[in-house]
């Protein structure tokens, strides 16, 4: 942990340090250890959802006598409604704050995943899982950007990173649902599995009330007493002096511009970094979900029972959690792009061994590579997307980009039963998926490079 320097210390008093400024020069604080952590726990049972369903998917197969097509549209309708929750919710973020559509959004899927389990037919599973994606869509990306709005400049793509890892605690809880509830009954497993999904619901109150709003959202809306309270609660936290001018003379000396729409986000400024972002998500998704989604399916498809592909599946989860840890610290040691290619180069290479693999060994070694390299990915994208925009589209920005990422996310599970009625076992699928780990590491370079940067505040060069 960090901890404050004398020169911070000795600049506690000075009037003319801006209210991210005095957030910038604090070390990593318990205030912001309760912020990812509360962030996280939302985030993680985001993943338990989105993990549940690779799961229900390989015991409705059985269960109802689903074909491939079908549990394609099971899995692929959720990130219909994800696409649409991504980019409603960065716009709603940038008006009405970051907290209240990070509860909101908890509150929506939470309810959607209980009802989830009463499904009583496809369609009505269907209509549930769209509810399901468009309150976890709207959550991931406006989540990230709340916790980037807080972190120290020196550590911030660490602790978006982190913040990430809770993903992978989500998808180990999914897994280990999968692997001890689905199996107990033959017709009800999956019911129980998606009931523990309603947690969401309940969490949406401590979201609501126990975290802070970003202080940059807060000055954005003219609302400086509370964003001056915000940022002293920190500082205490950090035994940090707060100044003792007035609050008004941290404001900003001219008024920050009204919230643009996305259209902004192609201005001249912003149109190539927007275009690489887009094409980065869009592979990243198309490639992740396509395969982790499927990944269960596939291995009962292959000759294993339900409990051994489950088993395989809880293994290969475990090797998550090492790829985000080692991305946390390459962020912030050789920077957001590099790290971010490299972890798409290896995910690219892990999928071509995990297609042509057929032992259980080479199964689960090409599998946890995959994981590792796959989510280390995730954590540096979540890093860098928050810093792509200033303040007052860092939400749109970041929101855009995911809902455009998620219709990727949706093409990928149909994409799974013709592609293996193409080729000759899992070789050309997850070919595909290399191909668009490499376009993903190739757009990454066309991202600014904010390591150790202030985040921007003004959004002065939009035309």
């Amino acid at each position: 942990m960090d901890h404050p320097s004398p020169a911070a210390d000795h600049a506690a008093g000075e009037p003319h340090l801006t209210r991210s400024d005095r957030l910038d020069r604090l070390p990593f604080t318990r205030q912001h250890g309760r912020l990812v952590v509360g962030s996280g726990t939302g985030w993680a049972l985001d993943a338990m959802d989105v993990g549940l369903i690779s799961f229900v998917m390989a015991a409705l197969a059985r269960e109802w006598d689903l074909s491939s097509t079908t549990l394609s549209w099971i899995a692929s309708v959720g990130f219909i409604g994800m696409a649409l929750g991504a980019s409603i919710g960065g716009l709603l973020a940038d008006r009405v704050g970051r907290r209240q559509v990070f509860a909101l959004t908890l509150l929506i899927y939470g309810l959607a995943t209980g009802a989830a389990a009463l499904s009583w037919s496809v369609g009505a599973l269907l209509v549930f899982r769209f509810l399901i994606g468009l309150g976890l869509g709207a959550e991931l990306p406006v989540a990230s950007t709340l916790v980037s709005e807080f972190a120290p400049a020196r550590i911030r793509g660490r602790v978006v990173v982190a913040l990430e890892s809770f993903w992978a605690v989500g998808w180990l809880l999914a897994a280990l649902i999968g692997y001890f509830v689905i199996p107990l009954s033959d017709d009800n497993g999956w019911r129980w599995a998606l009931a523990l999904g309603a947690v969401p619901a309940v969490y949406a109150v401590v979201v609501r009330y126990g975290l802070p709003e970003s202080v940059r959202f807060l000055e954005s809306r003219g609302r400086h007493d509370e964003a001056e309270a915000v940022v002293r609660r920190f500082e205490d936290s950090a035994g940090v002096e707060s100044p003792t001018v007035p609050a008004e003379a941290a404001r900003p000396a001219a008024p920050l511009p009204e919230t643009p729409g996305p259209g902004a986000l192609w201005a001249q400024t912003y149109r190539s970094r927007t275009l690489s972002l887009w094409l980065v998500w869009f592979g990243v998704n198309f490639a992740y979900y396509g395969a982790f989604i499927w990944i269960p399916t596939l291995l009962v498809a292959s000759g294993l029972d339900l409990v051994k592909s489950f088993e395989y599946t809880l293994i290969i989860t475990l090797a998550q959690l090492p790829g985000y840890a080692v991305a946390a610290v390459l962020v912030e040691v050789w920077g957001r792009r590099p790290t971010l290619s490299l972890f798409l180069g290896g995910s690219a290479v892990s999928a071509l061994f995990f297609g042509s693999a057929g032992t259980g060994p080479e199964i689960i070694a090409s599998g946890m590579a995959l994981s590792f390299f796959n989510l280390g990915a995730w954590g540096a994208l979540y890093a860098i997307s928050p810093e792509v925009y200033p303040t007052v589209l860092r939400g749109t920005g970041t929101g855009w980009a995911a809902g455009f990422g998620r219709i990727a996310s949706v093409l990928a599970p149909l994409s799974v039963p013709p592609l293996l009625a193409l080729g000759d076992g899992n070789a050309l699928l997850f070919g595909v998926f290399a191909g668009f780990f490499l376009l993903a590491a190739v757009a990454t370079w066309g991202l600014p490079e904010r390591r150790g940067e202030a985040l921007e505040v003004d959004l002065t060069t939009v035309s």
